[in-house]
């Protein structure tokens, strides 16, 4: 039996969701009619644009430096996202390299009409620090861990 919706710790994964122990909220919006289809779901590229930005946020946790996307992985919704759904975007770092950061990032969607969570989708991403002319650039920070920090 579903329970009654609940302000949950936004860094701490709720009962029956996949594990997101490791993960932080990066990102969490509320869908507008601009971004819906004739359907009334959400267009899948305005997830991809928040998975974009919620890889960036990860990646700003190791360095305050120009972050790039090089790579998404495959994404497949597995549920769509609808008119007025809360969206929460989970992040995590799952490898360094000298001048990039592979981020992972989970999607649910909290239906506006009962607050069920369901899962959306998730995908990796490659983002590489950059200079000022775009050549990718070394880095070396671990990411912050400040739970009520601000990326």
């Amino acid at each position: 039996m579903p329970s009654s919706p609940t302000v949950a710790d936004p860094h701490i994964p709720e009962p029956g969701d996949a594990d997101l122990s490791t993960h932080r909220l990066a990102l969490r919006v509320v869908t507008m009619p601009k971004e819906t289809n004739q359907y009334g779901t959400i267009f899948g590229g305005v997830i991809l644009s928040y998975i974009d930005q919620a890889g960036f946020v990860q990646a700003r946790r190791h360095a305050c430096l120009r972050w790039v996307t090089v790579a998404i992985d495959r994404v497949e919704f597995k549920q769509p996202v609808q008119l007025g759904d809360v969206v929460d975007f989970y992040a995590r770092t799952v490898r360094t390299g000298r001048t990039s950061v592979t981020v992972e990032v989970d999607v649910f969607a909290e239906r506006y009409a009962s607050a069920q969570r369901v899962p959306v989708t998730s995908a990796t991403l490659v983002m590489v620090a950059v200079d000022e002319h775009g050549r990718s650039i070394p880095f070396a920070s671990a990411p912050s861990s400040s739970p009520n920090e601000v990326a």
